[in-house]
């Protein structure tokens, strides 16, 4: 049942679709083509403007919506804005590309439109880390904005507005598919292939109104846990079986079934390893129940040893996603994507891009990024990391001209399953992610996706001026645009990571993970600090490299400042190429990172009397918080390497 009240619409007060674009569009006369595929557009007009007082004009300018298949430079999804006087044509080559337009015209109007839109990916995906029932990291796992929009009380939720007002606002996006559940699957979630797939297909109904499928994370385990077999073994005629029949009854019962999403032979997940097996291996097993429908599998490759001994210097956690994929190369089925975290450790605030989406040349690839801010602030820190991304998508500018850069690698045509990937940051919260100004990275997330060759800054622009007034949104972008920065340099400096509380991960703790079975991750003693990774006297981990990236990487004289740590062991004196040396640089970076956050603080103090409650007070108390929480990184860091070290800061300030 469609909901008709104007509830349906609550989620969008405090998002991009309640920007001046909204009015303007709704303003004109609509006409829509009779067809299927807008169904949903049609549906939603007079909601909308029953929701925002607007009443549909009896004459003047239009807006036309024209599905045109010969339109082939636009794909089924791509759209393309034109004028024809003073109406406006919106020509799409398919039926997604018309809901794609539409909502991206409600978003950002037809001033930012020129030129034909086209996706850069087919794979512009989320990934929710949601649980059935709430785990020990809680009901979204790293979430930081409530519980799951689409499960309570052990089941999916009977009503199913929010994920409605969620799909609309993703769709904005171009996001094209969604997978609903956590990749650490639960014995409660590897239900949802069974128990609870009637709720699954209800959810996967409400998605695809908007051009989303739904891919389900999977236990490589469930023909055990769910079945009555001894085994998982992927050669196993008998599990083959299972998994067949298994996804053909939810290929039927959910026709908008993506795939699976695979996390296996990681942080204790079971695997192909348990028996002898390879991951093409279990990959293709899916890969071929899959095939009949379409489907895809991304196994993930985020794989490597988690019970180390800090002793060991030989093992290195960074090179483990390489050494084990890159060998089965060309392996992989031809509807197989490996989903690689685009750095070789786990989203920390500055990693190198890992080697292995530039060494992979046969396999599809997702590069898979992380919004919610599990280690950059979690959605209580202001911090923007679309230019984090951005830089990520067009590694390795500036070391080299001869390797192409990676946001091209992942659209070759002879992978045209490649794509981007990413764990959402959305929850129940009024304002959908924890952090009204943390909607950013959701929105940057997708523009990105879509067109990877935006200016970050450009994007931020267009988020906030869709989200707030004028004034506000100046502010807004001047606090948010150098605000990764800001918080790298209050953290962990220079390509280190890791110095937070265990098991959270919230807050200061150097050595929180240096002696634990994770890995180890600073070495730092009173000679100096950094992970030795050269091929010269290290674990070799620059050789994963393209040849031309990795002689940069593997000379001190050349390694980039900003990664010197991850790749070198260094003296605290040696000098970096800014001039500083590696302890004062930390000395003046946690300062400097501090009096930034204070003056974020100012200026939104400025304009916050402009910004309504409850919005207001908000972020007026996650600023409080950054503040408390930039001089405790300050105080701890700077206070470890004094100590460590024993050379004292430059500039006499004091430390405790």
């Amino acid at each position: 049942m469609i909901p008709t009240d104007e509830t349906w619409f609550e989620g969008t007060d405090e998002c991009w679709l309640a920007g001046p674009a909204v009015a303007s569009v709704l303003g004109r006369r609509i006409e829509l083509p009779d067809d299927d595929a807008v169904r949903t557009v049609a549906r939603d007009l007079a909601l909308l403007r029953r929701r925002h007082g607007i009443v549909e004009p009896a004459a003047g300018p239009t807006l036309r919506l024209v599905r045109d298949p010969s339109r082939t430079d636009l794909t089924a999804e791509g759209f393309e804005v034109t004028a024809d006087g003073d109406d406006l044509v919106l020509t799409a080559g398919g039926g997604p590309g018309l809901g794609y337009g539409f909502w991206r015209l409600l978003t950002c109007g037809p001033e930012a439109l020129t030129g034909p839109q086209v996706p850069a990916y087919r794979v512009r995906m989320l990934n929710h880390w949601d649980n059935l029932v709430a785990q020990e990291l809680g009901q979204v796992e790293r979430g930081y904005a409530g519980g799951s929009i689409f499960f309570a009380d052990g089941r999916v939720r009977a009503d199913l507005t929010r994920v409605r007002d969620y799909a609309r606002l993703v769709a904005c996006l171009g996001i094209n598919a969604v997978a609903v559940n956590n990749v650490n699957v639960h014995e409660a979630e590897t239900r949802l292939l069974t128990d609870h797939l009637d709720g699954v297909a209800r959810v996967a109904g409400v998605l695809a109104e908007y051009g989303l499928s739904t891919y389900l994370a999977v236990s490589f385990a469930s023909p055990v846990t769910l079945g009555d077999l001894d085994t998982a073994d992927p050669l196993d005629p008998r599990v083959v079986a299972w998994w067949s029949e298994t996804t053909r009854r939810v290929a039927a019962r959910v026709p908008t079934f993506g795939g699976y999403v695979v996390k296996a032979d990681s942080e204790g997940r079971p695997g192909p390893f348990t028996y002898g097996r390879s991951h093409s291996d279990g990959a293709n097993l899916l890969a071929d129940a899959l095939a009949p429908y379409g489907g895809t599998v991304f196994w993930r490759a985020f794989v490597y040893d988690h019970r180390q001994d800090w002793r060991d210097r030989g093992t290195d956690r960074a090179r483990a996603a390489y050494d084990h994929f890159l060998p089965l190369d060309g392996t992989f089925r031809d509807n197989v994507v490996l989903q690689v975290k685009h750095g070789p450790m786990d989203f920390q605030v500055r990693e190198p891009v890992s080697p292995l989406l530039l060494g992979l040349r046969e396999t599809s690839l997702a590069c898979e990024l992380q919004i919610t801010q599990e280690y950059t602030g979690q959605q209580r820190h202001a911090v923007y990391l679309g230019p984090c991304w951005s830089q990520v998508l067009a590694f390795p500018t500036g070391l080299t001209d001869t390797v192409p850069p990676l946001r091209d690698v992942l659209r070759q045509p002879h992978r045209p399953r490649s794509g981007l990937t990413a764990v959402a940051n959305v929850g129940t919260d009024r304002t959908w992610t924890g952090h009204p100004f943390a909607q950013a990275n959701l929105y940057a997330y997708g523009r990105l996706a879509w067109d990877p060759a935006l200016d970050p800054t450009d994007v931020l622009r267009e988020w906030a001026a869709a989200t707030y007034e004028p004034t506000v949104a100046e502010a807004v972008v001047e606090i948010l645009a150098g605000s990764w920065l800001t918080y790298e340099r209050y953290t962990a400096p220079l390509g280190v990571g890791w110095m937070v509380q265990p098991h959270h991960h919230y807050g200061p703790s150097v050595d929180g993970y240096e002696y634990s079975p994770w890995g180890t991750y600073h070495f730092a003693d009173r000679d100096g600090v950094g992970v030795d990774r050269t091929v010269a006297t290290g674990t070799g981990c620059t050789a994963q490299y393209p040849p031309e990236v990795a002689r940069v990487y593997e000379s001190l004289a050349d390694c980039p400042d900003e990664l010197l740590l991850f790749f070198h062991h260094v003296p605290y004196t040696h000098v970096l190429h800014s001039g500083a040396t590696v302890i004062q640089h930390v000395y003046d970076t946690h300062v400097a990172g501090y009096d930034e956050v204070v003056a974020m603080v100012r200026r939104w103090e400025e304009v916050a009397p402009l910004v309504p409650e409850p919005t207001r007070s908000e972020v007026t108390v996650r600023f409080a918080e950054q503040v408390r929480s930039a001089a405790e990184w300050r105080d701890q860091v700077s206070t470890y390497f004094w100590r460590k070290s024993g050379v004292p800061d430059a500039h006499g300030r004091v430390i405790p």
